[in-house]
């Protein structure tokens, strides 16, 4: 794997961080495009993160009112 790509991966984390994000999950994928004659490689990043807001649900509260027809209680 490019050294380039690992640097890039680690600043998109630093910037997602910065924000007030927990990087909860990541997977980098290198590979050679398919669409290019290009003989340089492409990489995917995929970053899932989470970050609590105050005053929001967190899904913890009693739905007993929550008339939802679809919903487990």
């Amino acid at each position: 794997m490019d050294e380039d790509m690992l640097t890039d991966q680690r600043r998109l984390v630093e910037l997602i961080e910065a924000e007030g994000w927990e990087v909860t999950d990541l997977e980098l994928s290198a590979y050679d495009s398919p669409w290019a004659d290009e003989d340089d490689p492409e990489a995917t990043v995929t970053i899932t993160a989470r970050k609590p807001y105050e005053g929001e649900s967190t899904g913890d509260e009693d739905d007993s009112d929550d008339e939802n027809p679809f919903r487990l209680k």
